[in-house]
Parts: structure tokens; C-alpha cells; sequence
């Protein structure tokens, strides 16, 4: 019986057959291969997201932007929502983490504070061309799928902190009273994200705005409408 089974390999001239070595399933990339196509599809699905919204992009349409399979956008994302839970993972809380950054120090003056929260802001829309639309598509507009996700995850705890720590800086007469304290961060976003999320805003050629423009450009906004009096 033992023998029967050792020759099951053999050919007729008792020489042994070559064994197959398991392939993978179709559509499954390996190693750092996949991981590659993994961040790939993530890029892709930012863009997409940015030009025509969450709600009207699809697994299938990040597939045909890619130029691959849907099968293979299964592999990673079995639904939308999940790889929406992924990106916020994996590209949004570190980039909130960057901004909250400038807060950290207990003792840091407000106007300075806020300076460098702005010259950050502008960096990274400046650094991420999917930022800024993306966030007047998905956060401000009324129905943003990433602004509900983020909400339903996350709460309003961060958004309290902040509006707390400016209340505590008029408390203080460190900041200027007239302030609504909740309104302060959706300015500083309004005026330094939606010029770069409108590109007729920003002009070409000579009078073409960069970041480094604009950050000056809100900061000196800034210095008389948050000083107190």
C-alpha cells in the first residue's frame, strides 16, 4: 500500500513527477506588491471622492479609474464604508493629529497659537491637492457622508475641546470677546481651505496665490479680528 502511494508521483519510467506549488486565488496580490496596490486604490479613491463626491463614487468606478478588476477593490474593501472607515483611519485622524498639534502646549498665547494652526492648515491642503475639495464636498455641505462618518465615530468631543480652549482664552482677555468661540475654527477653515478648493481663486501666472501668500493673507486677517481690544 505504501508503495502505491509513493508511486502516484512516478511516470511510466519510474522517474518522479515535479511537484505544483499551490498558486494564489485570481485577483489576490501578495506581499509588498498588495500593499502597494492597496495605497494605490486609497489615492485613487481620495481624488475621486474630492471631484464628484462620496455618494456618487463607487467600488466599481474606483475599479475602472484604476484599471483594475472590481474583484480586485473586493480584495480590500468589501464595501464603501469600509474603505471610508480606512481612510479616515489611515489619512485623516493623522492629519487631525497634526493640526491639534499646535494646541498642545497649555501655556502657548492664542494669537501665536492660531497663527500656527492657519500656516499648518495651508500646508496641508498645499501638500494634499484632494483636501480641500474634499472637505468643502464631504464636511461643510449639507448631507457629507465623511462629515456623518466622522461624527458617528469620533463625536463632537475634539470640536468641544477647541471651542472650550478659545472661551478660556476670552476669559482671560487674551482674545477678543466679540469672538463666538464656536464659529472660530469654521473661519479659519473657511478662509484658508476654500480659496485653494476654487481654482479661479487662486489666478495664474503672475498673479497666481500660493500658500505661503495665503497664510499671510489670513493670518493679517487675523491679527485685528482676534486681538482684544
Amino acid at each position: 500500500m505504501a508503495n502505491e502511494v509513493m508511486d502516484t508521483d512516478a511516470d511510466a519510467s519510474g522517474s518522479a513527477m515535479p511537484q505544483k506549488r499551490p498558486g494564489r486565488r485570481p485577483g489576490r496580490p501578495s506581499g509588498a506588491h498588495g500593499e502597494q496596490a492597496r495605497t494605490q486604490l486609497l489615492d485613487i479613491a481620495l481624488e475621486l471622492f474630492a471631484r464628484q463626491g462620496i455618494g456618487e463614487t463607487t467600488l466599481g468606478a474606483i475599479a475602472r479609474e484604476a484599471g483594475v478588476t472590481p474583484a480586485m477593490v473586493h480584495y480590500y474593501f468589501k464595501t464603501r464604508d469600509q474603505l471610508l472607515d480606512m481612510l479616515i483611519d489611515e489619512r485623516f485622524v493623522p492629519l487631525r493629529a497634526e493640526l491639534a498639534r499646535v494646541f498642545n502646549d497649555p501655556h502657548s498665547e492664542p494669537v501665536e497659537t492660531l497663527r500656527a494652526f492657519v500656516e499648518t492648515l495651508v500646508a496641508t491642503v498645499e501638500k494634499y491637492p484632494w483636501f480641500a475639495a474634499l472637505w468643502v464636498r464631504e464636511m461643510i455641505s449639507e448631507g457629507g457622508l465623511l462629515r456623518q462618518r466622522m461624527a458617528e465615530r469620533f463625536g463632537d468631543a475634539h470640536r468641544e475641546r477647541a471651542v472650550e480652549r478659545i472661551a478660556g482664552w476670552q476669559k482671560e482677555g487674551k482674545l477678543n470677546a466679540a469672538l463666538e468661540p464656536s464659529l472660530v475654527f469654521a473661519s479659519l477653515f473657511g478662509l484658508a481651505v476654500f480659496p485653494l478648493a476654487t481654482s479661479r481663486w487662486r489666478g495664474e501666472g503672475e498673479h497666481a496665490i500660493g500658500a505661503e501668500q495665503l497664510a499671510r493673507h489670513v493670518v493679517a486677517l487675523l491679527m485685528n479680528g482676534i486681538q482684544p481690544y
